[in-house]
């Protein structure tokens, strides 16, 4: 496929490394300079902004942390007055107020750009059509990928999220190429289109690009052949920029997705004690952003578990590769003393054909000790195949294909993982699902204040 700025996204490693360096000193300079939070930090550290000659000095910096944005609202992190920005998002503010992010003129026109670039690696060309179904307002998803898909030439569907009849009707009649959305509301689109009888090469869509939470292998294939598509993985955060920090090519699609290395620098740490890790060991990364100017941020700690290689992948690109995030670190579950990322029991999923890729976690405390219940779809081949109506325990003890096919779950759960779990299978269709927003796969009913 095109890439969308060659000159910049195949520039050799000396080289990009030399812009890196530039662009970080003047953005720690301009911190220091305009953000008194940045100034106070690099001043408690012992540092001045001269003392961070290149980005091999970034680790003597202390981490940014979500916190620091709660702290400083709604402007402290702001390195311009409020008349100088051109937008504002802010996340949900499900736990407390929100965290606020603004953007230049400028910012906005960095952030069209690497989206136009995350959408050219999968897939994009001018004049195509992308349907986008990211939810537009406060988050960032919907009008990022909006602007990103005008700068690459594409014509946008702002569908936002929810309202599913609304988008089958809109993909089947205005045939659109190209789909944005997260996976989870990409598996339910699939599933509405094969509940109507719709196969997936009467559907338009030849590309998909996912992102805002954690997927794996088998979401992607259940929504290749769900949706007829080349699904790829879409990166970013709203205290970065957005969507568009990094994206998987889709001549590779191997679970690596490019970081725009001239905008974003990332570095992956230990969770526990924040030193930086080589190549290829799985951390947390940690993102300093090089141009922005409404809210530059040095040392971001994310909370996302992945690796990073700076092995050239086929596309051509010279930019450092991330892998699909595991996990996060606020994700963790601890049970019993053992810990436990959902990615992980997905990964257990992905090995038992009879089951699909939809399930709820429900952790519950019986007095001392907790409870994991996994609430887990049957695949609609194997609950045709055993023939149930329902799925009470007594049908399960009596049938025993059902009753084996929880054992095997949960054995595998425990020598996989290494935590208990008492299996609920679950027919097909009646688990969890996404009408455009982030999944919540965990529903933890524990009290532990």
């Amino acid at each position: 496929m095109p890439i969308f700025q060659p000159e910049l996204e195949t520039l050799p490693r000396p080289q990009l490394k030399a812009l890196q360096d530039e662009r970080l000193r003047e953005q720690v300079a301009y911190a220091y300079e305009r953000v008194p939070f940045y100034r106070a930090v690099l001043e408690g550290a012992g540092l001045k902004p001269s003392d961070i000659r290149g980005v091999e000095d970034l680790p003597k910096l202390p981490f940014t942390r979500k916190k620091d944005l709660r702290d400083t609202y709604p402007f402290g992190l702001f390195a311009v007055p409020r008349h100088q920005l051109a937008r504002i998002h802010a996340s949900s503010g499900t736990t407390g107020k929100p965290t606020v992010v603004g953007y230049t003129r400028g910012d906005l026109e960095v952030f069209a750009e690497v989206v136009a670039r995350s959408l050219a690696a999968a897939g994009a060309e001018p004049g195509m059509m992308l349907h986008n179904a990211y939810g537009y307002g406060l988050f960032t998803g919907g009008l990022g990928l909006h602007g990103g898909a005008e700068r690459l030439g594409m014509v946008v569907v702002p569908v936002s999220g929810g309202m599913t009849d609304r988008q089958i009707l809109l993909i089947q009649d205005l045939r659109p190429e190209m789909i944005s959305c997260t996976p989870s509301y990409a598996q339910t689109l699939a599933e509405e289109f094969r509940r109507r009888g719709v196969a997936p090469e009467e559907i338009s869509l030849q590309y998909a690009v996912l992102g805002a939470e954690p997927w794996t292998e088998a979401i992607r294939k259940s929504v290749e052949e769900g949706l007829g598509v080349k699904a790829t993985n879409i990166y970013g955060l709203s205290e970065i920029i957005g969507p568009g920090v990094a994206n998987e090519d889709v001549g590779e699609r191997d679970g690596l997705s490019y970081i725009w290395e001239d905008h974003f620098y990332p570095e992956v740490v230990h969770p526990e004690t924040g030193e930086p890790l080589p190549e290829g060991q799985v951390g947390v990364l940690v993102l300093t952003t090089l141009t922005k100017k409404a809210m530059p941020v040095l040392r971001y700690w994310t909370g996302d578990l992945t690796y990073i290689t700076r092995e050239p992948g086929a596309s051509g690109r010279t930019h450092a590769r991330m892998a699909q995030v595991q996990g996060r670190t606020d994700d963790l579950l601890i049970v019993r003393g053992v810990n436990v990322y959902p990615t992980q029991i997905e990964a257990v999923l992905l090995q038992i054909p009879e089951v699909a890729p939809h399930y709820q976690i429900v952790l519950k405390r019986e007095r001392t000790m907790d409870e994991v219940e996994l609430k887990l779809e049957l695949s609609e081949a194997f609950f045709r195949e055993v023939g149930a109506q329902m799925l009470s325990d007594e049908v399960i003890e009596a049938d025993h294909r059902l009753a084996a096919l929880r054992d095997k779950v949960a054995h595998k759960v425990k020598d996989n993982i290494g935590v208990s779990v008492r299996v609920s299978l679950i027919a097909p269709g009646t688990a969890p699902r996404s009408e455009g927003g982030k999944l919540k796969r965990v529903a933890d009913l524990r009290n532990l204040g």
